[in-house]
């Protein structure tokens, strides 16, 4: 099937991320692009910022790394992704027992996931950010899926220690309000409207 092209920006597009979900997500809207992870200190962000200001800080350093390196015209997206559970940012897990007990604390519970995205032109620095927030409710889980789940590996690379759009995560959750493709890790419908928005300033 052929996407259609709602987008039209001209200058070559650098994702500044690693993740395998966020590539899919832009991949599905079209987007052509490179990938050219960053480099910046996430540890420079402190944990006890307020979650909103935390992620898009961090997908405006992401962003603002790549950028600050190129000397031609690119547009560089950069993105965020965390879990709050009673106002405590939850990141990606450090081993499978900080896994095991991430989903203990997230099972029979509402968490929001808070995502930020940024877009920089280079070289012009232009910067464009928001932040998308969306509640999920887990039912509660028994500790033999919780177990199983971890040892699959796949909740070891992602914040709250599970993926909605996995096998497993997926029958974790039993209601969510708000974005979905923000829990995937990239809300594609607010980083469209940012694109046009940043496409239009740059009238290339």
């Amino acid at each position: 099937m052929k996407i259609p092209k709602l987008l039209s920006i001209k200058r070559p597009i650098i994702l500044a991320s690693q993740s395998p979900r966020r590539r899919h997500l832009l991949t599905q809207i079209g987007l052509e692009f490179a990938v050219q992870p960053s480099s910046f200190n996430e540890d420079s962000i402190s944990l006890d910022t307020q979650p909103d200001e935390y992620v898009q800080r961090l997908a405006l350093g992401k962003a603002s790394d790549i950028a600050s390196r190129l000397s031609e015209k690119h547009l560089v997206i950069g993105a965020d992704t965390t879990v709050v559970l009673q106002n405590t940012i939850i990141n990606k897990p450090i081993d499978k027992d900080n896994a095991i007990a991430m989903l203990k604390k997230l099972s029979g519970n509402t968490h929001t996931v808070f995502t930020g995205i940024a877009l920089v032109s280079a070289p012009e620095g232009i910067r464009i950010s928001s932040v998308q927030k969306t509640d999920v409710t887990f039912r509660n889980l028994q500790e033999d899926e919780i177990t199983s789940y971890v040892e699959s590996g796949s909740p070891m690379d992602k914040a709250g220690a599970y993926g909605i759009q996995d096998d497993f995560g997926a029958v974790f959750v039993e209601n969510i309000n708000g974005c979905y493709y923000n829990i995937v890790g990239l809300p594609l419908e607010m980083l469209y409207r940012k694109l046009r928005a940043l496409s239009t300033l740059l009238n290339d």
